[in-house]
């Protein structure tokens, strides 16, 4: 075996990833994604929440040496009329994007919003900067931008308020 083909085998084991269901174990690799992928971050306790409160709903991605490389957050709307499940936070390392890690996360999430909780829509907010993001939602996985909300964001910045109809989601 060659040097260089060794090479592409070891890259080819290190993008290697598994999704499971995210536990309480799971809450500070969670985290410390969070704040190396993202400009919005949130105490352990707000993880913690979602976690305890819709346990079916969190996954992450681990590679094949059981660590962490992305992850999804969700949860119920509890407050609405129409049951419907959003999507807290999404985030994937650097190093393992443009894998579809935040495609299957969020389908495996939306797949148990519908199975578990009779979910009919899913909603997220998404900053009007983040193109990488906007291509995901609207041209990967079909969300349409519901409304933009002025300010939404800490800094100032607007949130584009997005939502998905649930109704040609797969069950398993």
């Amino acid at each position: 075996v060659s040097t260089q083909s060794t090479g592409i085998i070891d890259c080819i084991i290190n993008k290697m990833v598994s999704l499971r269901r995210a536990t309480i174990d799971d809450l500070p690799a969670m985290q410390n994604a969070n704040l190396t992928c993202l400009p919005e971050n949130y105490q352990l306790k707000y993880y913690f929440y979602h976690l305890l409160s819709w346990p079916q709903l969190s996954y992450i991605a681990e590679d094949h040496k059981g660590r962490l490389v992305g992850y999804v957050l969700a949860k119920m709307e509890e407050d609405s009329k129409e049951p419907h499940g959003h999507i807290t936070s999404v985030a994937v390392l650097r190093t393992h994007r443009k894998l579809g890690l935040a495609t299957k996360l969020l389908n495996q999430s939306q797949r148990a919003m519908k199975e578990v909780y009779g979910a009919k829509f899913l909603s997220l907010h998404v900053r009007k900067s983040n193109r990488a993001a906007l291509a995901l939602y609207t041209d990967t996985m079909g969300f349409k931008l519901h409304e933009v909300e002025e300010k939404y964001y800490a800094d100032g910045e607007d949130a584009y308020s997005m939502r998905k109809t649930l109704d040609d989601v797969q069950l398993e």
